[in-house]
Protein backbone atom coordinates (compact mmCIF):
# COMPACT_ATOMS: atom_id res chain seq x y z
CA UNK A 1 0.00 0.00 0.00
CA UNK A 2 1.20 3.38 -0.48
CA UNK A 3 0.68 6.69 1.76
CA UNK A 4 1.61 9.14 -1.11
CA UNK A 5 3.14 11.82 1.13
CA UNK A 6 4.78 9.50 3.34
CA UNK A 7 5.80 6.75 0.66
CA UNK A 8 7.13 9.81 -1.20
CA UNK A 9 9.63 10.66 1.55
CA UNK A 10 10.37 7.07 2.73
CA UNK A 11 11.81 6.22 -0.56
CA UNK A 12 13.88 9.20 -0.81
CA UNK A 13 16.06 7.84 2.36
CA UNK A 14 16.92 4.64 2.52
CA UNK A 15 20.37 5.00 4.25
CA UNK A 16 17.95 4.60 8.04
CA UNK A 17 21.30 5.61 9.95
CA UNK A 18 21.32 9.02 8.48
CA UNK A 19 20.63 12.04 11.03
CA UNK A 20 17.31 13.93 10.06
CA UNK A 21 16.91 15.76 13.35
CA UNK A 22 18.76 17.26 16.80
CA UNK A 23 17.49 19.58 19.41
CA UNK A 24 19.65 22.33 20.96
CA UNK A 25 19.47 20.33 24.04
CA UNK A 26 20.96 16.83 22.39
CA UNK A 27 18.15 15.16 21.32
CA UNK A 28 18.60 13.25 17.97
CA UNK A 29 16.45 11.02 15.51
CA UNK A 30 17.50 9.42 12.70
CA UNK A 31 15.51 8.71 9.33
CA UNK A 32 15.23 4.96 11.03
CA UNK A 33 13.99 5.95 14.19
CA UNK A 34 11.74 9.08 12.06
CA UNK A 35 9.86 5.86 10.24
CA UNK A 36 9.66 3.87 13.35
CA UNK A 37 7.98 6.96 15.54
CA UNK A 38 5.60 7.47 12.29
CA UNK A 39 4.44 4.09 12.24
CA UNK A 40 3.85 3.96 16.24
CA UNK A 41 2.09 7.32 15.59
CA UNK A 42 -0.45 5.58 13.55
CA UNK A 43 -1.08 2.99 15.37
CA UNK A 44 -2.20 5.39 18.15
CA UNK A 45 -4.10 7.31 16.25
CA UNK A 46 -6.11 3.74 14.89
CA UNK A 47 -6.12 3.05 18.46
CA UNK A 48 -8.29 5.98 19.47
CA UNK A 49 -10.32 5.35 16.62
CA UNK A 50 -9.42 7.40 13.90
CA UNK A 51 -10.65 6.50 10.81
CA UNK A 52 -9.02 7.38 7.22
CA UNK A 53 -10.43 10.77 6.11
CA UNK A 54 -10.96 11.88 9.41
CA UNK A 55 -9.29 15.24 11.06
CA UNK A 56 -6.47 15.35 13.82
CA UNK A 57 -6.86 18.56 14.97
CA UNK A 58 -3.16 19.78 16.82
CA UNK A 59 -3.06 22.68 19.00
CA UNK A 60 0.60 21.91 20.94
CA UNK A 61 3.91 23.49 21.25
CA UNK A 62 6.85 22.96 18.95
CA UNK A 63 8.94 19.40 19.22
CA UNK A 64 9.89 16.44 17.34
CA UNK A 65 6.91 15.10 17.99
CA UNK A 66 4.99 17.13 15.79
CA UNK A 67 6.50 15.60 12.86
CA UNK A 68 6.38 12.22 14.21
CA UNK A 69 2.06 13.04 14.07
CA UNK A 70 2.42 14.84 10.98
CA UNK A 71 3.64 11.54 9.13
CA UNK A 72 1.72 9.26 11.27
CA UNK A 73 -1.38 11.15 10.15
CA UNK A 74 -0.14 10.57 6.53
CA UNK A 75 0.00 7.15 6.96
CA UNK A 76 -2.72 6.47 8.57
CA UNK A 77 -4.89 8.35 6.12
CA UNK A 78 -5.75 11.09 8.62
CA UNK A 79 -5.85 14.84 7.65
CA UNK A 80 -3.66 16.75 9.47
CA UNK A 81 -5.33 19.83 11.08
CA UNK A 82 -2.45 22.88 12.21
CA UNK A 83 -3.92 25.53 14.83
CA UNK A 84 -1.85 28.24 16.02
CA UNK A 85 -1.07 28.21 20.01
CA UNK A 86 -2.55 31.55 20.89
CA UNK A 87 -5.77 30.41 19.85
CA UNK A 88 -8.41 30.81 23.02
CA UNK A 89 -11.21 28.47 23.70
CA UNK A 90 -13.28 31.01 22.32
CA UNK A 91 -11.88 31.05 18.79
CA UNK A 92 -11.73 26.89 19.00
CA UNK A 93 -15.01 26.43 19.47
CA UNK A 94 -15.44 27.68 15.79
CA UNK A 95 -12.49 25.22 14.54
CA UNK A 96 -13.88 22.24 16.04
CA UNK A 97 -17.29 22.63 15.02
CA UNK A 98 -16.56 23.62 11.44
CA UNK A 99 -14.19 21.03 10.87
CA UNK A 100 -15.41 17.79 13.40
CA UNK A 101 -12.22 16.69 14.10
CA UNK A 102 -11.68 13.11 15.71
CA UNK A 103 -8.77 13.87 17.92
CA UNK A 104 -7.94 16.87 19.46
CA UNK A 105 -4.51 17.25 20.49
CA UNK A 106 -3.72 19.75 22.89
CA UNK A 107 -0.97 21.13 25.41
CA UNK A 108 -1.65 19.44 28.97
CA UNK A 109 -2.01 22.63 30.57
CA UNK A 110 -4.82 23.30 28.43
CA UNK A 111 -6.45 20.09 28.24
CA UNK A 112 -9.01 20.89 30.85
CA UNK A 113 -10.82 23.82 29.03
CA UNK A 114 -10.81 22.06 25.70
CA UNK A 115 -11.93 19.03 26.72
CA UNK A 116 -14.65 20.51 28.11
CA UNK A 117 -15.35 21.97 25.06
CA UNK A 118 -14.29 18.74 22.57
CA UNK A 119 -17.00 16.99 25.13
CA UNK A 120 -19.62 19.21 24.19
CA UNK A 121 -18.93 19.59 20.17
CA UNK A 122 -18.82 15.55 19.66
CA UNK A 123 -15.21 15.28 19.44
CA UNK A 124 -14.01 11.47 20.34
CA UNK A 125 -11.08 11.97 22.07
CA UNK A 126 -8.68 14.16 23.43
CA UNK A 127 -4.72 13.65 24.21
CA UNK A 128 -1.91 15.83 24.93
CA UNK A 129 1.29 16.13 23.99
CA UNK A 130 3.80 18.92 25.46
CA UNK A 131 6.47 21.31 24.86
CA UNK A 132 9.19 18.14 25.21
CA UNK A 133 7.42 15.96 23.73
CA UNK A 134 5.95 13.99 26.64
CA UNK A 135 2.20 13.33 26.69
CA UNK A 136 -0.96 10.80 26.61
CA UNK A 137 -0.11 10.64 22.97
CA UNK A 138 3.05 9.76 23.20
CA UNK A 139 2.57 7.54 25.91
CA UNK A 140 0.05 5.65 24.00
CA UNK A 141 2.59 5.63 20.93
CA UNK A 142 5.37 4.29 22.67
CA UNK A 143 3.16 0.89 23.87
CA UNK A 144 3.00 0.41 19.82
CA UNK A 145 4.38 -1.61 17.21
CA UNK A 146 6.65 0.41 14.83
CA UNK A 147 5.20 -1.71 12.04
CA UNK A 148 1.72 0.02 10.43
CA UNK A 149 -0.01 -1.24 6.94
CA UNK A 150 -0.50 2.54 5.60
CA UNK A 151 -3.56 3.57 4.43
CA UNK A 152 -3.60 3.78 0.78
CA UNK A 153 -3.61 7.52 -0.90
CA UNK A 154 -3.51 8.87 -3.73
CA UNK A 155 -2.18 12.43 -5.12
CA UNK A 156 -5.61 13.96 -4.72
CA UNK A 157 -6.08 12.64 -1.46
CA UNK A 158 -6.25 15.65 1.09
CA UNK A 159 -3.52 15.30 3.64
CA UNK A 160 -3.98 18.38 5.67
CA UNK A 161 -6.22 21.29 6.29
CA UNK A 162 -4.70 25.06 7.30
CA UNK A 163 -7.33 27.33 8.32
CA UNK A 164 -6.29 30.75 6.59
CA UNK A 165 -8.27 33.91 7.25
CA UNK A 166 -10.18 36.85 4.60
CA UNK A 167 -11.22 40.06 5.56
CA UNK A 168 -14.92 39.07 6.44
CA UNK A 169 -16.95 36.24 7.74
CA UNK A 170 -14.93 33.34 9.22
CA UNK A 171 -11.59 31.88 8.68
CA UNK A 172 -11.55 29.25 5.64
CA UNK A 173 -9.84 25.72 5.62
CA UNK A 174 -7.53 25.20 2.98
CA UNK A 175 -7.57 21.54 1.86
CA UNK A 176 -4.17 20.07 1.10
CA UNK A 177 -3.47 17.11 -0.76
CA UNK A 178 -0.88 15.07 -0.52
CA UNK A 179 0.38 15.86 -4.03
CA UNK A 180 -0.10 19.29 -3.39
CA UNK A 181 2.70 18.95 -0.18
CA UNK A 182 5.11 16.37 -1.98
CA UNK A 183 4.87 18.33 -5.88
CA UNK A 184 5.54 21.54 -3.74
CA UNK A 185 8.67 20.26 -1.53
CA UNK A 186 10.35 18.41 -4.22
CA UNK A 187 10.52 21.27 -6.79
CA UNK A 188 12.02 23.64 -3.69
CA UNK A 189 14.51 20.83 -2.94
CA UNK A 190 16.10 21.17 -6.81
CA UNK A 191 15.41 24.66 -6.92
CA UNK A 192 16.92 26.27 -3.55
CA UNK A 193 19.96 23.17 -4.14
CA UNK A 194 19.29 21.12 -0.97
CA UNK A 195 20.90 17.97 -0.76
CA UNK A 196 21.39 15.44 1.94
CA UNK A 197 24.48 17.55 3.25
CA UNK A 198 22.23 20.24 4.71
CA UNK A 199 21.80 21.41 8.24
CA UNK A 200 18.57 23.17 8.45
CA UNK A 201 18.28 26.02 11.18
CA UNK A 202 14.44 25.24 12.04
CA UNK A 203 13.53 28.03 14.32
CA UNK A 204 10.01 28.39 12.95
CA UNK A 205 6.50 27.53 14.42
CA UNK A 206 5.11 24.00 13.45
CA UNK A 207 1.32 25.22 13.16
CA UNK A 208 2.33 27.49 10.31
CA UNK A 209 2.72 26.34 6.99
CA UNK A 210 5.97 27.60 6.64
CA UNK A 211 7.79 25.82 9.53
CA UNK A 212 5.82 22.64 9.14
CA UNK A 213 5.49 22.36 5.65
CA UNK A 214 8.33 24.77 3.63
CA UNK A 215 10.80 23.89 5.54
CA UNK A 216 10.43 20.34 7.34
CA UNK A 217 9.01 18.43 3.76
CA UNK A 218 11.72 20.00 1.83
CA UNK A 219 14.01 18.80 4.47
CA UNK A 220 12.47 15.32 4.48
CA UNK A 221 12.57 15.54 0.60
CA UNK A 222 16.52 15.76 0.11
CA UNK A 223 17.72 13.53 3.00
CA UNK A 224 18.68 16.71 4.87
CA UNK A 225 18.87 17.29 8.36
CA UNK A 226 18.17 19.91 10.58
CA UNK A 227 18.31 21.79 14.17
CA UNK A 228 14.99 21.47 15.52
CA UNK A 229 15.03 24.73 17.61
CA UNK A 230 11.93 25.72 19.91
CA UNK A 231 11.86 29.04 19.05
CA UNK A 232 13.47 32.03 17.26
CA UNK A 233 15.97 33.57 19.71
CA UNK A 234 18.94 35.46 18.33
CA UNK A 235 21.78 34.44 20.69
CA UNK A 236 20.77 31.10 20.49
CA UNK A 237 20.75 31.02 16.04
CA UNK A 238 24.13 32.43 16.24
CA UNK A 239 25.54 29.89 18.71
CA UNK A 240 24.04 27.18 16.41
CA UNK A 241 24.87 28.46 13.37
CA UNK A 242 28.02 27.30 13.01
CA UNK A 243 26.39 23.64 12.60
CA UNK A 244 24.30 24.65 9.89
CA UNK A 245 24.09 25.36 6.16
CA UNK A 246 20.87 27.24 5.86
CA UNK A 247 18.33 29.22 8.10
CA UNK A 248 14.37 29.73 6.65
CA UNK A 249 12.54 32.64 8.62
CA UNK A 250 10.36 35.86 8.27
CA UNK A 251 11.40 39.30 8.20
CA UNK A 252 11.41 39.80 12.08
CA UNK A 253 14.18 36.90 12.25
CA UNK A 254 16.44 39.24 10.18
CA UNK A 255 15.28 42.19 11.71
CA UNK A 256 16.55 40.90 15.28
CA UNK A 257 19.77 39.33 14.16
CA UNK A 258 20.69 42.87 11.98
CA UNK A 259 20.00 44.08 15.73
CA UNK A 260 22.36 41.47 17.30
CA UNK A 261 26.65 42.58 17.07
CA UNK A 262 27.55 38.93 16.44
CA UNK A 263 26.35 38.63 13.08
CA UNK A 264 29.43 39.08 11.19
CA UNK A 265 30.74 37.79 7.90
CA UNK A 266 32.68 34.97 9.22
CA UNK A 267 29.74 33.69 11.65
CA UNK A 268 27.90 33.44 8.20
CA UNK A 269 30.39 32.64 5.73
CA UNK A 270 29.67 28.78 6.10
CA UNK A 271 26.11 29.38 5.55
CA UNK A 272 25.07 28.74 1.76
CA UNK A 273 21.23 29.66 2.40
CA UNK A 274 18.86 32.61 3.92
CA UNK A 275 15.35 32.36 2.98
CA UNK A 276 12.97 34.82 4.23
CA UNK A 277 9.03 34.51 3.84
CA UNK A 278 4.88 35.02 5.32
CA UNK A 279 5.34 38.77 5.53
CA UNK A 280 6.93 41.36 3.02
CA UNK A 281 11.40 41.81 3.49
CA UNK A 282 11.91 45.56 3.95
CA UNK A 283 14.04 45.82 1.00
CA UNK A 284 16.31 47.93 3.42
CA UNK A 285 16.79 44.27 5.70
CA UNK A 286 17.82 43.04 2.56
CA UNK A 287 20.40 45.57 1.60
CA UNK A 288 21.36 45.99 5.28
CA UNK A 289 21.61 42.26 5.67
CA UNK A 290 23.82 41.74 2.36
CA UNK A 291 26.03 44.49 3.71
CA UNK A 292 26.67 42.94 7.41
CA UNK A 293 27.19 39.33 5.91
CA UNK A 294 27.85 39.40 2.23
CA UNK A 295 24.59 37.05 1.92
CA UNK A 296 21.85 37.49 -0.03
CA UNK A 297 18.42 36.78 1.83
CA UNK A 298 16.34 34.68 -0.90
CA UNK A 299 12.75 35.92 -0.67
CA UNK A 300 9.82 34.01 -1.67
CA UNK A 301 5.96 34.06 -2.04
CA UNK A 302 3.62 31.35 -1.02
CA UNK A 303 0.03 31.17 0.60
CA UNK A 304 -1.47 28.67 2.80
CA UNK A 305 -3.61 27.75 -0.14
CA UNK A 306 -0.53 27.12 -2.67
CA UNK A 307 2.43 26.24 -0.75
CA UNK A 308 4.82 28.43 -2.43
CA UNK A 309 4.41 30.09 -6.10
CA UNK A 310 7.50 31.55 -6.40
CA UNK A 311 11.34 32.61 -5.77
CA UNK A 312 14.12 34.31 -6.29
CA UNK A 313 17.06 32.94 -7.89
CA UNK A 314 19.44 30.78 -6.33
CA UNK A 315 21.69 31.41 -9.14
CA UNK A 316 21.02 35.17 -9.94
CA UNK A 317 20.42 38.66 -8.65
CA UNK A 318 18.11 38.30 -5.53
CA UNK A 319 15.85 41.66 -6.23
CA UNK A 320 15.03 43.44 -3.03
CA UNK A 321 11.71 44.15 -3.25
CA UNK A 322 10.95 41.18 -5.19
CA UNK A 323 9.61 37.45 -4.62
CA UNK A 324 11.35 36.80 -8.00
CA UNK A 325 10.08 34.26 -10.83
CA UNK A 326 7.15 31.75 -10.36
CA UNK A 327 8.51 28.12 -9.82
CA UNK A 328 9.07 25.67 -12.44
CA UNK A 329 5.57 24.08 -12.97
CA UNK A 330 3.20 27.05 -11.29
CA UNK A 331 1.41 29.31 -13.88
CA UNK A 332 1.55 32.91 -12.84
CA UNK A 333 -0.24 35.74 -14.36
CA UNK A 334 -1.30 38.97 -13.72
CA UNK A 335 -5.09 40.10 -14.90
CA UNK A 336 -7.56 42.78 -14.06
CA UNK A 337 -9.35 42.18 -11.08
CA UNK A 338 -13.02 43.22 -13.16
CA UNK A 339 -12.09 41.26 -16.22
CA UNK A 340 -9.72 38.91 -15.66
CA UNK A 341 -8.24 40.30 -18.71
CA UNK A 342 -4.16 39.66 -18.96
CA UNK A 343 -2.17 42.93 -18.42
CA UNK A 344 1.19 44.05 -19.65
CA UNK A 345 4.53 44.12 -18.13
CA UNK A 346 4.68 46.13 -15.17
CA UNK A 347 0.75 46.76 -15.13
CA UNK A 348 -0.38 46.00 -11.61
CA UNK A 349 -3.52 44.09 -11.29
CA UNK A 350 -4.76 40.68 -9.27
CA UNK A 351 -2.27 38.00 -9.01
CA UNK A 352 -3.19 34.54 -10.09
CA UNK A 353 -1.79 31.33 -9.84
CA UNK A 354 -2.28 27.62 -11.38
CA UNK A 355 -0.07 24.21 -10.66
CA UNK A 356 0.21 21.37 -8.52
CA UNK A 357 0.69 23.09 -5.67
CA UNK A 358 -2.45 24.66 -5.92
CA UNK A 359 -4.77 23.33 -3.16
CA UNK A 360 -8.18 21.21 -3.68
CA UNK A 361 -10.50 24.22 -2.25
CA UNK A 362 -11.95 25.30 1.21
CA UNK A 363 -13.57 23.17 3.63
CA UNK A 364 -17.12 22.20 3.72
CA UNK A 365 -17.45 25.77 1.18
CA UNK A 366 -17.96 25.09 -2.32
CA UNK A 367 -19.65 28.53 -3.12
CA UNK A 368 -15.76 30.62 -2.09
CA UNK A 369 -14.33 27.82 -4.04
CA UNK A 370 -15.88 28.06 -7.08
CA UNK A 371 -15.97 32.40 -6.51
CA UNK A 372 -11.71 32.20 -6.26
CA UNK A 373 -11.25 29.91 -9.23
CA UNK A 374 -11.10 30.70 -12.77
CA UNK A 375 -13.06 28.52 -15.13
CA UNK A 376 -9.41 27.34 -16.31
CA UNK A 377 -7.90 26.74 -13.04
CA UNK A 378 -6.05 29.65 -11.82
CA UNK A 379 -6.66 30.26 -8.63
CA UNK A 380 -7.28 34.60 -7.54
CA UNK A 381 -4.52 35.39 -4.69
CA UNK A 382 -6.51 38.63 -3.24
CA UNK A 383 -2.74 39.68 -4.09
CA UNK A 384 -1.82 42.69 -6.43
CA UNK A 385 1.67 42.69 -8.42
CA UNK A 386 3.35 42.93 -11.44
CA UNK A 387 5.86 41.39 -13.60
CA UNK A 388 8.79 43.62 -14.41
CA UNK A 389 10.06 43.71 -17.73
CA UNK A 390 12.89 41.00 -16.31
CA UNK A 391 10.12 38.93 -15.53
CA UNK A 392 10.80 39.54 -11.03
CA UNK A 393 7.07 39.34 -9.91
CA UNK A 394 6.30 42.23 -7.24
CA UNK A 395 3.71 42.19 -4.92
CA UNK A 396 2.60 45.49 -4.09
CA UNK A 397 -0.45 44.90 -2.01
CA UNK A 398 -3.72 43.12 -1.08
CA UNK A 399 -6.76 43.91 -3.33
CA UNK A 400 -8.48 42.76 0.48
CA UNK A 401 -7.43 44.66 3.57
CA UNK A 402 -5.89 41.35 5.04
CA UNK A 403 -3.20 42.08 7.79
CA UNK A 404 0.11 39.96 7.44
CA UNK A 405 1.87 40.60 11.17
CA UNK A 406 4.83 38.44 12.11
CA UNK A 407 4.01 36.02 9.04
CA UNK A 408 0.19 35.86 10.29
CA UNK A 409 -3.00 36.29 8.83
CA UNK A 410 -5.00 38.47 10.46
CA UNK A 411 -8.81 39.43 9.40
CA UNK A 412 -10.06 42.67 10.52
CA UNK A 413 -13.59 42.18 10.66
CA UNK A 414 -12.81 39.40 13.70
CA UNK A 415 -10.92 42.05 15.43
CA UNK A 416 -13.69 44.84 14.95
CA UNK A 417 -16.64 42.05 16.00
CA UNK A 418 -14.80 42.20 19.33
CA UNK A 419 -14.03 45.86 19.90
CA UNK A 420 -17.81 47.35 18.42
CA UNK A 421 -19.40 45.16 21.07
CA UNK A 422 -17.70 47.00 24.22
CA UNK A 423 -19.77 49.59 25.96
CA UNK A 424 -18.91 53.00 25.03
CA UNK A 425 -17.83 52.02 21.53
CA UNK A 426 -19.76 53.47 18.40
CA UNK A 427 -17.73 51.79 15.66
CA UNK A 428 -14.09 50.25 14.96
CA UNK A 429 -11.94 50.15 11.98
CA UNK A 430 -8.99 47.94 12.02
CA UNK A 431 -6.09 48.08 9.42
CA UNK A 432 -2.34 47.31 9.04
CA UNK A 433 0.64 49.61 9.61
CA UNK A 434 4.29 49.20 8.72
CA UNK A 435 5.99 47.64 11.71
CA UNK A 436 9.83 47.54 11.83
CA UNK A 437 9.56 43.86 13.30
CA UNK A 438 6.41 42.54 12.03
CA UNK A 439 6.21 43.35 8.29
CA UNK A 440 2.48 45.20 9.84
CA UNK A 441 1.31 46.32 13.12
CA UNK A 442 -2.64 45.27 13.75
CA UNK A 443 -4.20 49.39 14.38
CA UNK A 444 -7.34 49.92 15.69
CA UNK A 445 -9.16 53.46 15.04
CA UNK A 446 -12.16 53.63 17.27
CA UNK A 447 -14.85 56.13 17.81
CA UNK A 448 -16.48 56.16 21.23
CA UNK A 449 -19.87 57.80 22.34
CA UNK A 450 -19.66 61.17 24.64
CA UNK A 451 -18.39 60.97 27.91
CA UNK A 452 -17.55 57.26 27.49
CA UNK A 453 -14.69 56.50 30.00
CA UNK A 454 -12.94 53.30 27.91
CA UNK A 455 -9.82 54.12 26.72
CA UNK A 456 -6.36 52.14 25.14
CA UNK A 457 -5.78 50.47 27.62
CA UNK A 458 -8.80 48.87 28.50
CA UNK A 459 -9.63 48.28 24.76
CA UNK A 460 -6.27 46.00 24.86
CA UNK A 461 -6.91 44.39 28.06
CA UNK A 462 -10.52 43.70 27.03
CA UNK A 463 -9.02 41.65 24.22
CA UNK A 464 -6.22 40.03 25.98
CA UNK A 465 -9.05 36.81 26.74
CA UNK A 466 -10.70 37.05 23.14
CA UNK A 467 -8.33 36.82 20.31
CA UNK A 468 -5.03 35.83 19.66
CA UNK A 469 -2.09 37.63 20.82
CA UNK A 470 -0.85 38.02 17.21
CA UNK A 471 -4.33 39.33 16.45
CA UNK A 472 -4.64 41.69 18.94
CA UNK A 473 -4.02 45.95 17.93
CA UNK A 474 -0.66 47.09 19.45
CA UNK A 475 -2.17 50.60 19.29
CA UNK A 476 -5.68 51.77 19.76
CA UNK A 477 -6.15 54.96 18.42
CA UNK A 478 -9.58 57.34 19.42
CA UNK A 479 -11.25 59.33 16.25
CA UNK A 480 -13.85 61.48 16.14
CA UNK A 481 -14.73 59.68 13.04
CA UNK A 482 -13.66 57.19 10.60
CA UNK A 483 -12.94 58.55 7.11
CA UNK A 484 -15.41 57.09 4.06
CA UNK A 485 -15.97 57.57 0.78
CA UNK A 486 -19.45 58.77 -1.21
CA UNK A 487 -20.97 55.14 -0.44
CA UNK A 488 -20.30 55.11 3.04
CA UNK A 489 -17.52 53.08 3.01
CA UNK A 490 -14.53 53.09 5.20
CA UNK A 491 -11.42 54.22 3.64
CA UNK A 492 -8.37 52.16 5.29
CA UNK A 493 -5.91 53.15 2.88
CA UNK A 494 -6.74 56.78 4.29
CA UNK A 495 -6.08 55.26 7.45
CA UNK A 496 -2.98 53.68 6.51
CA UNK A 497 -1.44 56.66 5.38
CA UNK A 498 -2.11 58.92 8.23
CA UNK A 499 -0.56 56.97 10.91
CA UNK A 500 1.82 55.15 8.80
CA UNK A 501 4.54 56.20 11.01
CA UNK A 502 3.54 55.56 14.10
CA UNK A 503 5.48 52.25 15.10
CA UNK A 504 8.58 54.65 13.37
CA UNK A 505 8.78 52.32 10.25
Amino acid sequence: MTSHLFSTIRDRNPDLARPFLETPDGRTMSYGELFEGAGRFANALRALGVQVGDRVAVQVEKSPEVVLLLLGCARAGAIFLPLNTAYTLAELEYFIGDAEPALFVCDGSKRDGIKALSDKLGVKAVETLNAGGAGSLTDLASRQSPEFDDATRGPDDLAAILYTSGTTGRSKGAMLSHGNLASNALTLVDYWHFTKDDVLLHALPTFHTHGLFTATNTILMSGASMIFAPKFDADEMLRLMPRATAMMGVPTFYVRLLQHPGLTRETTSHMRLFVSGSAPLLAETHRAFSERTGKAILERYGMTETNMNTSNPYDGERVPGTVGFPLPGVDLRVVDPETGAALATDEIGMIEVRGPNVFKGYWRNPEKTAAEFRADGFFITGDLGKIDPRGYVHIVGRGKDLIITGGYNVYPKEVESEIDAMDGVIESAVFGVAHPDFGEGVTAAVVLSPGATIDEKAITSALEARLARFKQPKRVIAVDELPRNTMGKVQKNVLREQYKGIYGG
